[in-house]
């Protein structure tokens, strides 16, 4: 993707919608926008003007703006027209644009890459602002809202500040060699702020982690043996039937996935087979497979109707007995009167609701304790990677006796925390990030 020419396209939702938003960026712009509109307003501030084609028919009445670049949002020229948004008028005025001596359509995710490119935003702005595109929940709101208003860019800057300071007292060091005592003075203080660095920077990466599972929503497997109401409780979470409720064991098979807005937390239940063992080869892999997930959940509950105990290799599942309707009815003494059920933790009836509420909430709460009140730092897999490797090159800078040395891990250092924001080696992932945008974005 190339940052050349003038651009258009719809920047609005699809129509029909009450509004929609055109936007023109680039060096043909204003000629464009004079073209339609007759002429442009002062910068920044809206005029009232009807668009026509080339041949002088009208298109719309629409609201016309211009901001002048580099003071816009794509550091270019920048035309927008706010139309009425029938279908009809959007497809005239982007005909009308297609027109116009060099202009052409934008590309996916074109305008924000030239933000990029023109010093508007950096890439941990730029995935904030995909992950705010994406979110579906309050956590991510948040979390995006926060990537995208520069958060992290605030304090990565710091980071290579502070790095870059020591770097030069470590340099200074070198060059002043020969004097004396100058060198331990300069060198002291750039080997504690490396040490001070590095613990800054594990505690971010330790806290990745928390973004990543907020960004990607957590991951709770539904386990228990054959028969115990996984697929009733999932269809009752869902609100809807997503999977084949049978009284036969064995019913399910594969994995069935299921994503849910709980109490603001992306969350993604995981309905599986029953672990039991079976010659079944189909079963067999069914469970083999449930198994692994169970693993790699972030969390597992434990369904079983009998209160039986999770298997050994789930030792940290939340254990919930199912089936309480069946449990209040056989309590109940020729008389009519109640009895204790029995059992211990959570019981819950996924067929009648009882209990589904306390489930939840007790969901909620465990969501909360992975991901934290308060939106992480990091939140991409990209953005760990690189502080890792900034932290391993301070790691062996505080290991190295040599002065050189210990310079040049100083200053890959900084270059790892340069990859975080996006001023080298990015290339392939704007490729990929910018067409995960949108056409007008």
């Amino acid at each position: 993707m190339g940052c050349y020419g003038t651009i258009f396209a719809l920047s609005s939702g699809r129509p029909p919608a009450g509004l929609a938003v055109v936007r023109i960026s680039g060096p043909q712009a204003q000629i464009a926008g004079i073209r339609l509109a007759g002429r442009l307003p002062e910068p920044r501030r809206a005029t009232l003007a009807v668009l026509r084609d080339a041949e002088g028919a009208p298109l719309d009445r629409a609201l016309v703006l211009f901001f002048p670049g580099p003071a816009s949002a794509t550091g270019e020229d920048l035309v927008e027209f706010h139309l009425h948004g029938g279908r009809a008028v959007v497809a005239a005025v982007l005909a009308a644009l297609a027109a116009v001596p060099d202009l052409r359509l934008a590309e996916p995710g074109e305008f924000s890459r030239r933000a990029h490119a023109n010093g508007k935003m950096d890439l941990t702005e730029v995935e904030g602002l995909a992950d705010l595109i994406a979110a579906e929940t309050e956590a991510q709101r948040k979390q995006a809202f926060g990537l995208a208003s520069g958060a992290l860019s605030r304090r990565v800057e710091g980071w290579r500040a502070r790095l870059v300071r020591a770097l030069m007292l470590v340099e200074a060091g070198v060059d002043f060699s020969d004097e004396g005592d100058v060198p331990d003075s300069l060198l002291a203080p750039a080997r504690a702020e490396a040490r001070h660095l590095a613990d800054e920077l594990a505690q971010a990466i330790a806290d990745a982690r928390r973004g990543e599972r907020v960004r990607d929503g957590l991951t709770v497997a539904i386990a228990g043996p054959p028969n115990a109401g996984k697929s009733t409780l999932l269809n009752r979470l869902a609100g809807r039937e997503a999977a084949i409720v049978s009284a036969i064991p064995g019913t399910t098979r594969d994995l069935l996935e299921v994503h849910l807005d709980l109490g603001g937390q992306a969350v993604t239940l995981i309905d599986m087979a029953g672990l039991r063992e079976t010659e079944d080869a189909i079963e067999a892999e069914g469970v083999r497979r449930a198994r692994a997930r169970a693993a790699s959940a972030d969390l597992v509950l434990w369904l079983s109707p009998d209160d039986s105990p999770p298997p050994p290799d789930l030792p940290e599942a939340v254990p919930v007995r199912t089936k309480s309707d069946l449990l209040a009815a056989e309590a109940r003494d020729p008389q009519g009167e109640e009895r204790g059920a029995g059992g211990a933790g959570l019981a819950i009836s996924a067929t009648t609701g009882a209990g589904v509420e306390a489930l939840v909430a007790l969901l909620s709460r465990r969501a909360e304790a992975l991901t934290g009140r308060e939106p992480a730092l990091v939140t991409r897999a990209r953005q760990r990677e690189a502080l890792e490797g900034a932290l391993a090159h301070l790691a062996r800078a505080q290991a190295n006796a040599a002065d050189e040395l210990l310079a040049e891990d100083l200053r890959l250092a900084a270059r790892a925390l340069d990859r975080v924001v996006g001023r080298v080696d990015v290339e392939d992932v704007l490729d990929a990030l910018f067409r995960s945008f949108c056409i007008g974005k």
